[in-house]
């Protein structure tokens, strides 16, 4: 039998996480009607629920989060999840949604150019030009609309905040592991979003059945087993390469709305599918060295 390498893994699971993503834009939508920050709340703590009892699973750490870790964990979590939920409401707000999706689709190349910059390498220049590829892509699966100064410049915070999610967990992942990594900065989300929802004006209510549903696929599927899936490709690529895997969203998102609704995708979709498949294809110029294992790195049931 083939052995299977940690790339070809990280690359199944960066794979993944991002189609799980992109094809959860209908359930998102659904949900969109509820308070955000209730609902956000209520979505991380079931994800909390699940994930903190996997890490008393995981074999111990010699020592507790360290005081740089924590404060990593927490930039994260404020960053990549908290912040970026809500300037993406508001994006959306102000903003079509073709729009938002061709400015956050921009997370590829961002993490192209950053993810060596911060490890202090240089960026392959095959790499980048994947990454454009998928940014351009994306611009074409996505569409094209229009919108105000206030939903650009939110969308352009909902990238950065996309970028700091993959990033950030980076130098976490080595000692801490993709359960702890996941379970720790999705219990942080919770009373930063249960803070909001109580100063907001919005008035909680009891979620219909079909928000419910909602709710419970978002928190299982979309934060429990997508952040697994996503931290554990971050453990085995570098973060430029696992980071081509983002034009999936907007991809899978047309192509399983084009499946929904019996609408076939037009010509301008195909060629950024083309496009990403082609990026995707064209990957890194050598294999990506796996982050360094520690002996008590978690182990991940995927």
């Amino acid at each position: 039998m083939p052995v299977t390498t940690p790339r070809a893994t990280g690359t199944l699971q960066a794979a993944a996480a991002m189609t799980l993503l992109g094809c959860s834009t209908g359930v998102t939508a659904t949900f969109s009607s509820y308070p955000v920050a209730a609902g956000q709340a209520l979505r991380y703590a079931l994800a909390a629920a699940i994930l903190l009892p996997l890490v008393r699973r995981q074999p111990r750490l010699a020592t507790r989060p360290t005081p740089r870790e924590l404060g990593l964990l927490l930039a994260l979590s404020a960053t990549g999840l908290f912040a970026f939920n809500l300037l993406l409401v508001t994006a959306l707000r102000h903003t079509d949604p073709a729009v938002v999706g061709s400015i956050v689709g921009g997370t590829p190349l961002l993490m192209g150019v950053l993810g060596p910059l911060l490890t202090r390498r240089r960026p392959a220049g095959r790499l980048l030009l994947a990454a454009a590829l998928v940014v351009l892509g994306a611009a074409l699966t996505q569409g094209f609309g229009h919108g105000d100064t206030t939903g650009v410049l939110c969308a352009a915070g909902t990238l950065l905040c996309e970028a700091a999610f993959s990033l950030l967990a980076v130098p976490l992942l080595p000692r801490l592991g993709p359960v702890r990594v996941s379970a720790y900065t999705t219990a942080l989300a919770v009373p930063l979003f249960a803070v909001t929802a109580a100063v907001s004006s919005s008035p909680l209510r009891l979620p219909t059945v079909a928000e419910l549903l909602a709710l419970l696929f978002l928190a299982l599927l979309m934060t429990t087993t997508a952040f697994l899936l996503w931290y554990s490709a971050l453990s085995r690529l570098t973060p430029e390469h696992a980071g081509l895997f983002g034009g999936l969203i907007p991809l899978t998102a047309t192509l399983s709305g084009a499946v929904l609704t019996s609408t076939a995708p037009t010509p301008l979709q195909l060629l950024g599918a083309a496009l990403v498949t082609a990026a995707l294809l064209l990957g890194p110029p050598r294999p990506a060295k796996a982050l360094a294992k520690t002996p008590t790195e978690a182990s991940v049931p995927t």
